[in-house]
């Protein structure tokens, strides 16, 4: 798909999702992906990924989305990993922000099981 295609996609996101990409990158988070599984999962529209080089900077990726995301009113729904900080689960129903580990990532490889899902990169998500 072209970067332009891309883009215009990505500008229809939805208001959360910006919110917890700009949440995400304001602490530095490497790697952000989202991908668009609308048209491949029934469970949830969209995943937003990202990785952390630290257990301190992957809880802080996850307090910034998670506090972004509150002073517009969205709760998670349910959060996984706090305490061992390697994956960072946060679902919101419409989406799940996963927060990793990069060897975590790597081993799990979300992007590889979901390949027909379209990839938007973190700097077209806003």
């Amino acid at each position: 798909m072209a970067k332009t295609e891309r883009c215009k996609k990505a500008a229809r996101l939805p208001k959360q999702i910006e919110l917890a990409v700009q949440a995400a990158e304001d602490k530095k988070a490497i790697d952000l992906i989202v991908l668009d599984l609308r048209k491949a999962a029934g469970f949830t529209d969209y995943f937003v990924l990202c990785s952390g080089t630290n257990s301190r900077q992957i809880r802080a990726i996850a307090d910034g989305v998670v506090e972004a995301l509150a002073a517009a009113g969205e709760k998670p729904a349910h959060t996984e990993g706090y305490d061992r900080s390697e994956w960072i689960l946060l679902d919101y129903f419409d989406f799940i922000v996963h927060v990793f580990a990069p060897e975590t990532r790597a081993f799990y490889g979300l992007e590889r099981l979901w390949g027909n899902a379209e990839q938007i990169h973190g700097d077209e998500a806003r």
